[in-house]
């Protein structure tokens, strides 16, 4: 499960609520701060994160992740080449892409990146303009060899659905953002998560082995 989230004047109680309720990455997407207050809401973020051992991605900006002392860099399709993050931040890096069609698929195979994020599957206020990408799409992305992160309207009640495309990792948005109860609220996703993870796996033991 995969938290992006912009600033907020609770960003640190939200965090750790967050990551208390079983979120396993944090990104930091801000595209209003000025570069010093990025790079100054980056470092609170980074220490949220560096003790329960979660790491922390920068949006877009190599240079505000290398200051803060991120883990790694998650980049669009307009913004900086993940090569020239790869080359900024270092081997020891994650960087990630983002990825909106099959033709972007393709091309992401040949980039020094960790993971690729997959969506978003269906319109999104964090995307305005950009169409859904649909189910069909998840699992084009999830038959690939990198890890996909799938985005996009990820809540409780979509993610069986999710799970039977194929997705397994999760980027999450306005169902931690918006809830009055973060932690619980991340609890309750991680769990149906996990119930529709299980449920695929035992179907396909029941099913055993084909051909």
């Amino acid at each position: 499960m995969y938290l992006c989230t912009s600033d907020r004047p609770d960003l640190e109680d939200f965090l750790l609520a967050c990551i208390a309720g079983g979120v396993d990455v944090v990104q930091l997407r801000d595209k209003q701060l000025d570069a010093r207050r990025l790079v100054e809401r980056a470092e609170l973020a980074a220490a949220c994160c560096f003790a329960p051992g979660v790491p922390f991605i920068v949006n877009d900006r190599p240079d505000v992740a290398l200051a803060a002392g991120a883990d790694g860099v998650h980049v669009g399709q307009d913004d900086v080449p993940p090569a020239l993050a790869r080359r900024l931040l270092g081997p020891r890096a994650i960087v990630g892409l983002s990825t909106h069609s099959p033709s972007e698929l393709r091309a992401s195979i040949s980039e020094p990146v960790d993971y690729i994020s997959a969506g978003p599957v269906e319109p999104t206020p964090t995307k305005p303009g950009r169409p859904g990408t649909g189910l069909d799409y998840v699992a084009l992305a999830a038959a690939t060899t990198r890890p996909v992160f799938v985005t996009g309207g990820v809540r409780p009640e979509t993610v069986a659905a999710l799970v039977g495309a194929g997705a397994r990792r999760f980027v999450v948005v306005r169902y931690l953002t918006e809830a009055t109860d973060p932690e619980g609220a991340a609890r309750r996703l991680a769990s149906a998560i996990d119930e529709a993870v299980a449920r695929v796996q035992g179907q396909a033991q029941a099913q055993g082995p084909t051909g």
